[in-house]
């Protein structure tokens, strides 16, 4: 039977339409879970037991990254986390600013937030260097009735070791694959071996939690979230990260690329140098004459980073987009068009 055209205009799938479409399968088998217990619940006393233990151990040899420092950390601190000098939350992530609390204490707060503060998830941030206390507060937590999925939001910068200790207990893996190349994340984090590290620990955190899945209401309650910051000039290194969550994890695995760089930290600030030195092989460093005194005001022409002390284009945003739908990537978490969740 021949149809005409207007028939035919009529329910052609328009790309608005078919953007709507996939969102709807983000809750649709096998991502729409009918309830949900979280992971910790479901360990028996016996295991519980062994991670208190193991716990204690980790801190008394502390194996958290992948620097393996050794130290016990109930005599002195180590180096766990990387070093983020243009990172945004610079000041909550490598400044003390805060209180200290046991184990114990954080737990009741857990409590206060689920059961004065309607919370979804218990979210921890950046907690790679006191997994050992993490660890400990959710499984006391645990005693005290809490019944949130917890979130592990993490730089990736994790050893093996971490994310066992950690496994039976996180709900949502949130990691960051920040860079790709190891000179960057030299130079930007001071780690080279960032991103073998994170291509391993995130592989661990999917085999953990597979992909993000939601209850019919539209909250995530387990499964693993890749986040990538677009930054100035590191397109090519985006799309590398994009290529290989698409070929080596999951197509499935659920992305949020975000777009929301600025300059931060110690980016774009000027270089502190004396001026008595000479200036024979150091061009921006100059000498004040007559006096000769030492001054530490900075030179205007050097500033730190200066190639991303820059915002982010919108062709940079769209071309990682890009890069991760070749990759056959197709769950983003994109803006929504209303005042809901986003799903």
């Amino acid at each position: 039977m021949l149809l005409p055209a207007s028939y035919l205009k009529r329910w052609a799938v328009q790309p608005l339409a078919t953007a709507r479409w996939r969102r709807m399968l983000h809750l649709a088998p096998p991502f729409l879970l009918d309830s949900y217990i979280p992971r910790y619940h479901q360990l028996s006393s016996v295991e519980a037991s062994k991670k208190r233990s193991a716990a204690y151990a980790h801190l008394r040899n502390c194996n958290l990254c992948p620097r393996l420092c050794g130290v016990n950390r109930y005599e002195t601190t180590g180096v766990c986390l990387v070093g983020a000098e243009t990172a945004k939350n610079h000041d909550i992530a490598h400044q003390r600013n805060g209180f200290d609390v046991t184990p114990e204490e954080l737990a009741e707060w857990y409590l206060k937030l689920q059961n004065v503060g309607s919370v979804h998830n218990i979210n921890l941030i950046t907690p790679e260097h006191v997994v050992p206390q993490a660890v400990l507060s959710i499984l006391h937590a645990r005693e005290l009735g809490l019944r949130l999925p917890i979130i592990y939001n993490t730089s990736a910068f994790d050893s093996l070791e971490s994310l066992d200790l950690l496994d039976g207990l996180i709900d949502i893996y949130l990691p960051d694959f920040k860079v790709w190349n190891a000179s960057t994340s030299k130079r930007l984090l001071k780690a080279e071996d960032y991103a073998a590290t994170a291509r391993e620990s995130i592989q661990k955190m999917y085999a953990q939690v597979g992909d993000l899945c939601f209850t019919p209401d539209g909250i995530a309650k387990k499964g693993l979230l890749v986040r990538h910051l677009v930054m100035p000039g590191k397109e090519a290194e985006g799309h590398q990260i994009m290529k290989w969550l698409g070929n080596n994890l999951s197509r499935d695995t659920f992305i949020n690329i975000m777009e929301q760089y600025h300059a931060d930290a110690h980016v774009g600030k000027p270089r502190r140098v004396s001026r008595r030195l000479s200036t024979v092989g150091h061009n921006a460093l100059k000498v004040d004459e007559p006096s000769g005194e030492v001054s530490s005001a900075p030179v205007p022409s050097e500033r730190r980073y200066e190639d991303i002390n820059k915002a982010v284009t919108q062709e940079e945003v769209s071309s990682i987009r890009k890069a991760a739908e070749d990759a056959g990537l197709w769950r983003f978490s994109d803006p929504v068009g209303h005042g809901g969740f986003n799903i």
